[in-house]
């Protein structure tokens, strides 16, 4: 085999991008960390150099995968920006953009949610939840949504746009196309938000 000579912050990089093609090809349990090192082409010591362990690897993983989501949902969102600030089109871009990524790359999506049920602490910016967040945030703001209503609303949404994913991820439910799951997902959040914006006093805890 030979050997690649790899910058400190590209062989990291390296072994990431590794591991993601590993999680896709065979799930987050059929692999190890020397065969991320060998889809790169250097040994498992250098390997370990950024890396103690294959958990510490996929743990990286874990929170990169997540905040390229959170970016993909803050960016959907901010090209909705216009002048009907009121309106719900912001946080139903990100929802779209969160369904995408979770049916398109179901994989990984397992890996990246997994792994903080496991019991390890997933860090990452922009996390999908404080998109979510900012969106229910600018929503109270533009008076669609009340003071009221607004605590605890984060969990609501993201538990039904998760749940939505999930389904379709698991193939539980069938959608003809990305159009249709679009829609689907716009109508789920819709009558989330119209439930929400109900309220006017919020559950406890």
């Amino acid at each position: 085999m030979v050997r690649k000579r790899y910058h400190h912050g590209e062989l990291r990089r390296a072994l990431l991008d590794a591991a993601e093609e590993l999680v896709r090809e065979r799930g987050d349990t059929g692999w190890s960390l020397r065969e991320a090192s060998a889809q790169v082409g250097v040994s498992p010591s250098a390997a370990y150099h950024h890396f103690a362990s294959r958990d510490a690897l996929m743990h990286a993983l874990s929170e990169r995968v997540l905040a390229q989501l959170g970016t993909r949902m803050s960016a959907a969102a901010a090209e909705t920006a216009g002048p009907d600030v009121d309106d719900l089109r912001g946080i139903l871009a990100a929802g779209r953009a969160y369904i995408r990524w979770i049916t398109n790359d179901p994989a990984v999506a397992r890996l990246a949610f997994g792994f903080r049920a496991r019991g390890y602490e997933v860090a990452c910016s922009p996390h999908p939840q404080d998109v979510i967040e900012a969106e229910l945030d600018r929503l109270v703001d533009a008076g669609v949504l009340s003071k009221a209503a607004r605590d605890g609303a984060g969990c609501t949404v993201w538990a039904a746009v998760h749940g939505l994913g999930t389904l379709l991820a698991d193939k539980l439910v069938s959608l003809a196309d990305t159009e249709v799951a679009d829609l689907q997902t716009e109508r789920l959040l819709r009558a989330v938000l119209a439930g929400l914006a109900l309220e006017s006093t919020p559950p406890r805890g």
